[in-house]
């Protein structure tokens, strides 16, 4: 392959922004039909992904507290969105029909009362209405605010609707699969050409700030994520922000990107040899690779997530018994970097064809060293498909 980073990849085919009606209507069939099998009479949602789920509304302004956003999805009929004046023309923009908006920033009523005159003009008297309350949720208003909601609300009972938004969203459609696939396939390109722009002597900050721009050349529309970790046959800290520090003969670099296209996110990692790979290092990354393999046989329609932790798990623990403290293998992906379920030994959650997730094996060496691998695949009917390309059976080594 050539490493010229600049080119996009031959027959590269981009499957284009956003979605058409029709997607956001199967989202909210399914949503409505979840909420009449619960007993909701509609869903009260404050976050990014959610209302971006339902919406379309795809924005980084998300990154700035001052604002909250709220979301209303009746169990008969279209969301309602109440946002911030500045963001209702966007809002307009999409497939809704209802959008209201009040005078913000506002801290003495940040749409508190305008949303609850929403919420009594929408729901019924004694309505349920259904927020996700549960892991991997949060609130994104003030709680005094949420508080004030509730007094002016005194009729409507607020209950914990976590996992019907987790079983609506871990099964992703054709189009969303088009758009993690598209982000998988760029970013192998760039990890199979990295090497070529790789020498010894460059600071981590440097590679990090190269393989970000390499993405961005290549097509990915952000990359919100990217950490890693370089040192003497392994790296000691995965999650810690890039230092000057110049990587040399022996070290082991692991770079491990969440990029996004669209929207939708890959995110998975590899591992560079400088001079030479040592010997414990070369066969930790062989037994990652079995314990990988080993997942994604595991992984079909019906099992659980438990049951792929177990099959990688005892790989590892022939050669590296006791695990390592990362807590789990892999995770779910799509509109977020992790998304649910989590796979680990507890976590029962069947998987459906239609499922993203990553297989994230990781072993411990000795002097606090460790070393990780993950992939990226979608559930289908027969089975796993890998949605990225698959790591070299050999870490790859640059010059040293």
């Amino acid at each position: 392959m050539s490493t010229d980073l600049n080119t996009p990849p031959a027959g590269d085919n981009d499957p284009g922004r956003g979605f058409p009606v029709s997607e956001f209507e199967a989202r909210l069939s399914r949503a409505q039909a979840a909420m009449a099998k619960t007993g909701l009479d509609g869903l009260f949602l404050t976050t990014e992904p959610e209302i971006r789920y339902f919406t379309g509304f795809l924005t980084r302004f998300w990154l700035s507290p001052t604002r909250p956003w709220f979301l209303l999805v009746p169990s008969d009929g279209k969301p309602v969105a109440v946002v911030p004046s500045i963001g209702r023309e966007c809002l307009a923009a999409t497939w809704l029909d209802d959008v209201r908006s009040w005078a913000s920033p506002q801290p003495e009523d940040e749409g508190v009362s305008l949303l609850a005159t929403t919420m009594r003009d929408m729901f019924p008297h004694k309505s349920r209405i259904g927020i996700p309350e549960g892991p991997e949720t949060h609130l994104r208003m003030p709680l005094g605010d949420y508080r004030r909601l509730h007094a002016l609300l005194p009729d409507i009972e607020f209950t914990d609707a976590a996992d019907l938004i987790k079983n609506l969203r871990m099964v992703k459609s054709p189009a969303e699969l088009e758009k993690i696939t598209h982000a998988c396939a760029i970013v192998s390109d760039v990890f199979e050409a990295f090497p070529g722009i790789l020498t010894a002597g460059m600071s981590e900050v440097e590679i990090f700030r190269r393989f970000k721009i390499a993405c961005l050349e290549r097509g990915i529309d952000d990359v919100d994520y990217l950490v890693g970790g370089a040192g003497p046959g392994g790296y000691t800290d995965i999650i810690s922000p890039p230092s000057l520090r110049r990587v040399g003969a022996g070290d082991i670099l692991m770079l491990d990107t969440g990029a996004m296209f669209d929207g939708y996110f890959c995110d998975f990692d590899r591992n560079f040899a400088f001079g030479h790979v040592p010997a414990e290092t070369a066969k930790a990354y062989a037994v990652l690779l079995d314990a990988t393999e080993a997942g994604l046989q595991a992984t079909r329609p019906g099992s659980t997530c438990a049951d792929i932790y177990r099959a990688m798990q005892r790989v590892l623990e022939t050669d590296y018994p006791g695990g390592s403290g990362v807590g789990r293998m892999g995770h779910g992906l799509g509109m977020q970097l992790t998304e649910w379920p989590s796979i680990t030994p507890k976590d029962e959650t069947v998987l459906q064809p239609g499922m993203v997730l990553t297989l994230e094996p990781s072993v411990d060496l000795d002097a606090g060293r460790m070393i990780v691998h993950e992939e990226n695949l979608v559930v289908t009917a027969d089975g796993p498909v890998l949605l990225t390309r698959p790591a070299p059976k050999s870490m790859p080594v640059i010059p040293g």
